[in-house]
């Protein structure tokens, strides 16, 4: 069993900024890539930023240069620094890993977290 805990998401005005944050525990060998998915109303969920355990790192270009994309694998958490935040950036956002369960497995298995909501205003 794998838990995934969001927190941080908020009501910001254009321009501000907020840290989301995503903390992993359960059965987890290691994780491999964690990575952040948003999904506005109406639109499909798309990829903000991934993280791999060799912190190999991907951004969305709407986000580049905005949003910071880390990862403490001492805690098996990951955060999502973002500023200069537009309306635009309102949406659900997911993260989700891509762990191994145990040392002995030959797959990997993925998980999303239930999601939290960021809001700016214009």
């Amino acid at each position: 069993q794998v838990q995934l805990v969001e927190s941080g998401g908020g009501l910001v005005q254009a321009g501000g900024s907020l840290r989301l944050s995503c903390a992993a525990s359960g059965s987890i060998f290691r994780i491999n890539v964690m990575g952040w998915y948003r999904q506005a109303p109406g639109k499909q969920r798309e990829l903000v930023a991934v993280i791999s355990g060799g912190s190999v790192i991907t951004y969305a270009d709407s986000v580049k240069d905005r949003f910071t994309i880390s990862r403490d694998n001492a805690k098996n958490t990951m955060y999502l620094q973002m500023s200069s935040l537009k309306p635009e950036d309102t949406a659900v956002y997911y993260c989700k890993i891509v762990y191994r369960m145990r040392a002995w497995y030959v797959r990997d298995d993925e998980y999303w977290g239930q999601g939290t909501q960021v809001t700016v205003s214009s």
